[in-house]
């Protein structure tokens, strides 16, 4: 049977034509013929019908401003509506692939791997019970698109699944064309762009959104699947733990974000809390109405017997539920729980505790309904819910806190020297000393609540501290247990942020820690010295009492974004690989169980790219079971905007780290486990070590270049970025203009705007030239692909940034930049990108980058389209005095380019 009705192609034409025909009756004719012309223009010039780009050119600096406006628009509305179009295919291949049993990489082929493998119940219960993935969802937006233009699309997206999964009489599918015509037509008509910057907590609310409406119903979905799959391949199959959990930054990442108060914080656990609860009682809604079981009919004393203890505690309430449902005690409990949950932020009595109490009664009622036979209620309608409680609890995300060490050590220096005790004259030795005695002591060295005299920043770290006692105690331990500590160089930067903790009672050493304290290392200087601080802190005794205090478990957070930035793709890509195995060694030897966070931005150039792939890459010896990354920007809509592409994507994580999980420990069985990470053949770790150094040394000479912030800031349009109502962050860190300062996510969309992704590439066509001129041959690389993960996935991220660069667009923005200056830069430039072609092509031994069909396929598909938007924008920013309809035109060409390449910071 076939069970779809459309295609791709289908879709995109469709589109297409229900777009060009809003745009025919809405804009002048002038606008409408200037896309046709841009459009044709465009696709010869791909088609090699045209021999260079002029005509394009010529025709965005001939057409009016106006004009110019509506041609922006309309590609940009383009793309959203193509994004729809692919993300509808994407579904499409995943079902038809679940189908026909060809899907490689979800649950199934997991468990199946194992199995074939020789792994018993007893094996797979183990990796199970390590096994634990962690998506963290991280407030970096780099769309822009209104509330309203976001919930139009997400009409189309619906209208398109029901054209091509129904089979539809000639008048239901004409009825549901002509309504995705008006959709078209009302994106057209509507305005696309924020107004304002979004405030933390509406990037907060982002993130509730696909917590809410994506993620939450499919966790039941993907444990269902991994049980059935264990029921198929084992006799006694093992428990399944719980394997996924979610944490969230938005509303508490206070790094380079003055506008994260303690009070948005605070209504983000508010929030998220009430969406949980209110989804528990949708929930029991649903279950109530097929509990509707006589008492006469089955046995269900323990539900009476749990009954009769909810009425010792709220008396009145049980009353009321037993007069309205008499007889069926079961449909009685149900209510009563659904009472109890509206009374947990209530000042009426009864409320629960804590989601432990909620899951006891959700057992109640299981437990009954097994007893007497009625399994399959059991099964449709408890386990999903008791799944969905023990992932999302009462916070339905913990949320990680998160800050620069600069702000801890300036907050300390200036409390402190209210005390009289002078931080800022201490040494490194003499602040352990000091921090640890104070942490060690009974009596507290601060009030955090004194913030009288303080500066804005110090007094927000402190209010901050003060208030996290707070929401302990409000919403639980476990709602906001982790403290990030950005750029962090020495110990005495992770000890302060423990001593702060412990001057708000939030750790009593050595008794009791509530919270993760993460050394965020992402510069060359903080992985290099990362044994040196790691062993300092782990034999000190007030935080070697911390990490005991919190199961011997010490996470490690590792900066994709700021170390690419600083020391280039290829070298950032080996010494972040190295600063992972130099951290589990460390750990090994002391006892400690690691836990990697993975600060993964949504790009190639800030360590994005497939997620499954690079959780198969990571060393051998790091693999632990639990694994923690950012799930970033653009990545957030991508990846859990669909519920088919939702489940999909946490099925092939899972699979990643229960198949990483087994191969660490079946490695750990065969050989000692100070040999577990020795298993790289040592000529291929000789051969990063001869490229790594020399690609670095290129990138750094290209950022050193004199004058290259100037060229950066002239040939690509950062200046426009830092002023879109994206992110609630600023895009610098401070008001000095250099590479060091600008945060990660801008400098990566300014170079992918200009269509010459630096930073996913500059520097490895050095490295691999450097290894062969120093004796290493290409076929040792070639064997380096084939068997070894990490530099397959390395060279796989750098073939799709080559691909989504285009040289000649990018040459088109270098002239934009003054002549001294572009003659000393781009063809450094240009150069690079030869070399790093040719390398990459060679070691995979192709003819063409991109060898994923689909990729090739969407990046002929949009490439055409997105020239336009190029060729206007690199005319407006041309422009040194534009009107402010001018730049409207040109913010709106950023945003059609981002939805355009799908890549944007």
């Amino acid at each position: 049977m076939e069970l779809h009705g459309r295609s791709v192609r289908q879709d995109v034409r469709e589109l297409g034509e229900l777009l060009g025909d809003a745009v025919e009756r809405h804009a002048s004719s002038a606008a409408f013929e200037a896309v046709e012309d841009a459009r044709t223009a465009a696709i010869a010039y791909r088609r090699g019908e045209a021999s260079s780009r002029e005509a394009l050119q010529r025709i965005v600096e001939s057409n009016d401003e106006d004009v110019n406006a509506s041609v922006a628009r309309a590609f940009t509305t383009y793309f959203e509506l193509v994004n729809l179009a692919e993300e509808r295919e994407r579904v499409r291949s995943l079902r038809e692939g679940e189908d026909a049993g060809t899907l490689a990489d979800g649950l199934p082929a997991a468990v199946e791997t194992l199995a074939d493998r020789g792994a018993s119940a007893d094996d797979v219960a183990d990796v199970l019970d390590a096994v634990r993935v962690v998506p963290t969802f991280t407030a970096h937006p780099t769309e822009a698109r209104r509330k309203t233009v976001k919930a139009t699309l997400v009409r189309v997206t619906d209208l398109l699944e029901e054209l091509d999964q129904h089979r539809l009489t000639e008048r239901e599918q004409a009825n549901k064309l002509a309504r995705l015509g008006a959709l078209v037509e009302s994106v057209w008509t509507t305005k696309q762009v924020r107004d304002r910057r979004p405030e933390p907590f509406d990037e907060a609310r982002n993130v509730h959104w696909y917590l809410a409406n994506v993620i939450f119903d499919q966790v039941p979905e993907v444990y269902a699947r991994i049980e059935d799959t264990l029921a198929e391949q084992y006799d006694d199959p093992p428990a399944v733990p719980e394997i996924l959990d979610f944490r969230s930054w938005a509303g508490s990442d206070r790094d380079g974000n003055p506008y994260v108060t303690p009070e948005v914080t605070s209504k983000t656990l508010e929030r998220q809390r009430h969406i949980a609860v209110e989804k528990y009682r949708e929930t029991l809604d649903d279950v109530s109405g097929v509990l509707s079981q006589d008492a006469s009919r089955m046995d269900l004393g323990s539900v009476e017997a749990s009954l009769n203890r909810d009425a010792e505690r709220v008396p009145s309430l049980v009353a009321e539920t037993r007069e309205r449902y008499p007889d069926e005690p079961l449909r009685q409990k149900v209510l009563v729980m659904w009472r109890r949950l509206g009374r947990i932020a209530d000042v009426r009595p009864g409320g629960y505790d804590d989601a432990d109490e909620f899951l006891a009664d959700i057992d109640v009622v299981e437990d009954a309904l097994r007893a007497n036979g009625a399994d399959r209620i059991a099964d449709e309608y408890l386990d999903p819910l008791e799944r969905q409680v023990r992932t999302f609890r009462f916070h339905l995300a913990s949320l990680d806190l998160r800050d620069h060490q600069e702000m801890h050590t300036d907050t300390l220096e200036e409390a402190l020297e209210r005390e009289g005790i002078d931080y800022a004259g201490m040494d490194e030795d003499e602040r352990v000393e000091f921090l640890t005695e104070a942490m060690l002591q009974a009596d507290p060295v601060l009030d955090l609540a004194d913030t009288e005299e303080l500066s804005e920043d110090a007094t927000r770290v402190c209010s901050r501290f003060d208030a996290l006692a707070d929401w302990h105690a409000e919403y639980g331990e476990a709602a906001i247990d982790t403290y990030c500590i950005s750029m962090t160089e020495r110990p005495s930067h992770v000890l302060e942020v423990l001593f702060f903790a412990d001057q708000a009672g939030v750790v009593d050493l050595p008794e009791h820690c509530g919270l993760d304290v993460v050394p965020l290392l992402e510069t060359e200087s903080a992985l290099g010295n990362a044994r040196e601080t790691m062993e300092t802190l782990f034999d000190n005794e007030a935080y070697s009492a911390a990490v005991e205090a919190r199961g011997n478990v010490q996470e490690v957070m590792l900066g994709y974004s700021d170390s690419n930035k600083e020391n280039g793709f290829l070298a950032a890509n080996w010494a972040l690989n190295e600063a992972q195995r130099k951290l589990a060694d460390i750990t090994d030897d002391l006892g400690v169980e690691l836990r990697l966070f993975h600060g993964r931005g949504g790009s190639i150039s800030r360590g994005g790219g497939p997620m499954n792939e690079a959780l198969l890459a990571l060393p051998p010896e790091t693999v632990t079971g639990e694994v923690k990354f950012t799930q970033q920007g653009e990545s957030i809509a991508d990846t859990y905007g669909n519920p088919y592409i939702a489940e999909r994507n946490l099925e092939q994580m899972l699979n990643a780290q229960i198949r990483a999980r087994y191969d660490a420990v079946d490695r750990g069985e065969r050989d000692a486990a100070s040999d577990r990470g020795d298993a790289i053949d040592p000529d291929w770790i000789e051969a990063m070590e001869t490229m790594a150094p020399a690609a670095h040394e290129a990138y750094r000479d290209l950022l050193d270049t004199e004058g290259f912030v100037s060229y950066f800031e002239q040939a690509t349009p950062i200046t426009v970025i830092e002023e879109l109502n994206m992110g609630s962050r600023p895009a610098s860190r401070s008001a000095e203009r250099s590479v060091e300062d600008l945060r990660a996510i801008p400098w990566v969309f300014s170079w992918t705007q200009s269509r010459c992704v630096v930073p996913g590439w500059f520097g490895l066509g050095t490295g691999i030239e450097a290894y062969l001129d120093a004796g290493g041959d290409v076929e040792t690389l070639r064997e380096m692909y084939e068997a070894w993960p990490f530099f397959r996935t390395t060279i796989d991220n750098a073939s799709m940034a080559l691909a989504r660069t285009e040289m000649e667009v990018a040459a088109e923005y270098a002239a934009l930049a003054e002549p001294d200056l572009r003659e000393r830069i781009f063809p450094t430039i240009e150069a690079e990108y030869e070399r790093a072609s040719e390398g990459v092509l060679d070691v995979l031994e192709s003819e063409e980058l991109v060898a994923r069909d689909w990729l090739a396929e969407s990046l002929e598909r949009r490439n055409p389209y997105v020239d336009p938007l190029n060729a206007l924008q690199v005319s407006l920013l041309r422009q040194t005095h534009r009107t402010d309809e001018a730049e409207r035109t040109l913010r709106l060409t950023v945003k059609g380019i981002a939805a355009g390449m799908k890549n944007t910071g």
